[in-house]
């Protein structure tokens, strides 16, 4: 009796699928494989091309296309309508490429029939390129990733935030981290033969896990001899992973200063803001794809609770990753009828690696047990971290001068709240452009100064550098 209905559940399964309408999804995804960033500047590959590529092509399979697996409501499935794409990249060439090349397989050329146009007088054009469709993307500066991310060695150093680079510093001075520095010096010393060319005795250590992951990580993939390679062993090389990993998730997060956590914060109000979009436009603008660096990703699954559910997410996520917010409805979707808040729910799915090779999976958030959360339910929760208005960061960063000199003088009973309801989620236009300015006063002082503090710097000739970056400023790690 019990395997009959087991059997009959089943068999409504498709069904009840059948009856779920995709109102609109948030996409964040990081580049695909470059160059090494111990050598600047660093460039999207023809693999890390094709793994953008096919991840856009397998969003496609999944919400667009005519005969999608989960199809989002409204949207057109050939020729690209760009009111309903909101698509955004950091001042970068390799997350502005990445997204371009993502794009290419989302909306592919079209062919010579759709893409040609008849004009007035008689004649026709075709499109270039066998109907290659244009889509911007659009530049933003934000703490979720800023600009030239991929050529900074220093996490907080694009976030501008003055309290998220002092507690990313922090980490440097504790016991935990001194700990592992002098734990791993060894280790890293018995790998010096590989890495020597770049990196000296005195750098060769837990400081720089991330730039050393980096460079054996790329030369794998990319090198077709590398020094001493025998001593890279499956072991070796998972233990420069792991410790990497340790490194950047202790920099990009700390449950006792969120503020570390400054990209998870600001992505979070990007992500109400746009799914808030897609609900008040009633699906108008159904799809928003962010390109960023890993350290966002670190930081939001911190902030989102979800190493509570793997030990995988305190990991630097692959080349091409991408983590998805879908909103979803069972209630009767038309042109005349849409759903209210209460009959929309979000649904959290992450992909490690490109979407095409790596199963895009759900994941429960902030610490519940269900995938699918309320619409309300995850707003109350994401507000409990989302920094969206330009008082609030500035106030929580401790930032005074330049943009946030008139936002402190005039909001000083700012609330912490950042997104106060539903319909009004998110991060407001007026804070990408805080975050873009502070960008520049960062990189410039917050890297210079506090590197050089850190790894012990000192001025050198530039012609010594030999277009390399210096592998003593990886204390303040690599960003992507």
């Amino acid at each position: 009796m019990l395997a009959t209905q087991v059997l009959f559940l089943s068999s409504l399964l498709p069904l009840l699928q059948a009856q779920e309408t995709v109102l609109g999804v948030y996409i964040f995804h990081r580049h695909g494989d470059r160059t090494s960033k111990n050598f600047a500047p660093t460039t999207l590959t023809d693999l890390g091309y094709y793994q953008v590529h096919a991840a856009g092509d397998f969003y496609r399979n999944r919400y667009i296309d005519a005969n999608a697996t989960s199809k989002i409501f409204g949207i057109s499935s050939d020729l690209v309508k760009n009111s309903q794409l909101s698509v955004e990249a950091p001042v970068d060439t390799v997350l502005q490429n990445s997204a371009a090349g993502f794009l290419q397989g989302l909306y592919p050329p079209v062919g010579v029939t759709l893409g040609t146009q008849k004009l007035a007088n008689g004649t026709s054009v075709e499109a270039p390129l066998g109907g290659f469709q244009l889509i911007p993307v659009n530049a933003v500066a934000s703490a979720a990733s800023g600009a030239n991310s991929e050529n900074s060695q220093w996490l907080q150093g694009q976030s501008g935030c003055n309290n998220a680079i002092v507690s990313s510093n922090d980490y440097f001075f504790s016991q935990e981290y001194m700990t592992e520095l002098n734990k791993t010096m060894d280790f890293y010393h018995s790998v010096l033969p590989v890495v020597n060319g770049t990196f000296g005795l005195a750098q060769d250590n837990f400081k720089n896990a991330y730039l050393i992951y980096d460079l054996v990580h790329v030369s794998q993939i990319h090198n077709s001899s590398i020094p001493s390679d025998n001593l890279l062993t499956p072991e070796t090389v998972f233990q420069l992973q792991t410790l990497a990993d340790n490194h950047e998730y202790n920099l990009a997060f700390n449950s006792s200063e969120p503020i570390r956590a400054i990209a998870g914060s600001v992505l979070a109000a990007q992500i109400i803001q746009q799914l808030n979009m897609t609900i008040t436009g009633k699906s108008k603008s159904q799809i928003s794809i962010q390109f960023g660096a890993y350290a966002s990703f670190l930081s939001f699954f911190g902030l989102a609770q979800l190493p509570k559910v793997s030990d995988n997410f305190t990991g630097i996520v692959d080349y091409a990753s991408s983590m998805t917010f879908e909103l979803v409805t069972n209630a009767t979707v038309t042109d005349t009828s849409y759903p209210s808040n209460d009959q929309i729910s979000v649904r959290f799915l992450f992909s490690n690696g490109t979407a095409s090779e790596h199963p895009l999976t759900p994941y429960p958030l902030f610490g519940q047990s269900e995938t699918v959360l309320p619409w309300n339910t995850f707003v109350d929760q994401m507000n409990k971290f989302a920094i969206g208005n330009q008082a609030d960061w500035c106030t929580k960063c401790g930032n005074s001068t330049g943009v946030c000199a008139s936002a402190t003088s005039t909001s000083t009973g700012a609330s912490g709240s950042t997104t106060s309801s539903p319909s009004a989620g998110g991060i407001s236009k007026a804070v990408a452009g805080v975050i873009g300015a502070m960008v520049t006063l960062a990189v410039i002082l917050g890297v210079e100064a506090l590197i050089m503090l850190l790894a012990g710097l000192r001025v050198v000739n530039k012609k010594r550098l030999s277009g390399r970056a210096s592998p003593e400023s990886a204390s303040a790690v690599a960003k992507a």
